[in-house]
């Protein structure tokens, strides 16, 4: 894991649905950006408070809440929660981050 993200740089999150569990850690920490749906499975919401469904869907990640969007990817039973730079799409938290 990376300081970038501390500087302010736009940072967006996605989740790999393929290897969600349903735990539902990730809403605890960020109920404003995760949302498990009817399938059992969490997804990403937009700025609109919509459910991004498509495969590798992202949201932005305020600001305000990247302590709670890292939380939920360090303790993502699944590593499936992936949070990158919006300039270059590099993995700055999750399980592909260096």
């Amino acid at each position: 894991m990376t300081g970038e993200a501390t500087t302010g740089e736009a940072l967006e999150v996605w989740i790999d649905q393929d290897l969600c569990t349903g735990d539902g850690i990730c809403v605890q920490y960020a109920p404003e950006v995760f949302e498990l749906d009817i399938d059992g499975l969490a997804y990403v919401k937009g700025d609109d408070d919509e459910l991004r469904q498509q495969p590798g869907d992202s949201a932005p990640v305020p600001l305000t809440l990247l302590q709670d969007v890292v939380d939920s990817a360090k303790e993502c039973p699944g590593d499936c929660i992936h949070v990158r730079r919006v300039s270059d799409r590099v993995e700055v938290y999750g399980p592909d981050a260096d």
